[in-house]
């Protein structure tokens, strides 16, 4: 009986082992130092995936070096284009400047060619006016010398109408006239005409001894000549036959 119960443990022990055997999971080696297929898998995934992501970038670093060569190329030729524009800008608007400076010259010269033409115009109507005025003064001043007031009736004409000339005078004075008064002076064909020459040692030769006719200036204008008498060196018979009652009288005493 003993021997029976020790058999049949004998045989559950074996049983038991063989059953362990089938359960356990067989391990096979690989020549990877104990790197399972799982593993060199994932490996070789993960090394193509970093292959590509390196060709990804180098692709995308190549396209962007690219775009930025084409951007710098366009921007470069646009700037060339703008330099362009802006020297032809520059020609235009110095041919515009040079333009609006001979067109404000010419209109200066125009505005002062105009108002000289006024102002000579002006001035030779103003001229043909007063010129015609004169012989008045002259009829006025020959009145003032010549007529002498015998009483108080004619002095107080003579007073109405010397207020009259006084204001004509003054008048004339407005509007630029002057008298000439060239007694004392050298003669001056500029200003005056000679009417007589009057022998005399009084006078230095070519002086103005009297104005027969007074003359009369517009500003500098020349409004009428003074007609004047102007001296001039006597003869030497002259001088012989003043001298020569002298040397009688002389001899006599």
């Amino acid at each position: 009986m003993e021997l029976d119960q020790e058999i049949k443990e004998q045989e559950n022990i074996e049983e038991n082992q063989n059953i362990d055997s089938v359960m356990e999971p067989e391990i096979l080696e690989d020549d990877s130092d104990g790197v399972t297929d799982d593993e060199a898998q994932d490996d070789s995934v993960t090394s193509e995936t970093t292959d590509d992501i390196e060709s990804e970038g180098t692709s995308d670093i190549g396209d962007d070096e690219s775009e930025s060569v084409k951007a710098i190329a366009l921007l470069q030729e646009e700037i060339a284009n703008l330099h362009q524009q802006l020297e032809l800008q520059k020609e235009q608007t110095k041919s515009v400047q040079g333009q609006f400076m001979r067109l404000t010259a010419d209109f200066d010269n125009f505005r002062r060619r105009t108002a000289k033409e006024k102002e000579e115009q002006e001035t030779t109507i103003k001229k043909k006016t007063i010129t015609e005025l004169l012989p008045v003064v002259d009829n006025f001043e020959r009145a003032r010398t010549q007529i002498k007031p015998a009483n108080d009736g004619e002095m107080g004409i003579h007073k109405s109408y010397q207020g009259v000339y006084k204001t004509f005078v003054e008048s004339l004075k407005k509007l630029g006239v002057s008298a000439m008064r060239p007694e004392g002076e050298l003669f001056d064909p500029n200003y005056q005409e000679a009417m007589l020459r009057e022998p005399t040692n009084e006078y230095p030769e070519g002086t103005v001894i009297e104005q027969l006719v007074r003359g009369y200036l517009l500003n500098d204008q020349v409004l009428r000549y003074a007609m004047v008498k102007v001296a001039a060196p006597k003869d030497d018979d002259e001088n012989e036959a003043t001298a020569t009652p002298e040397n009688g009288e002389n001899a006599e005493n």
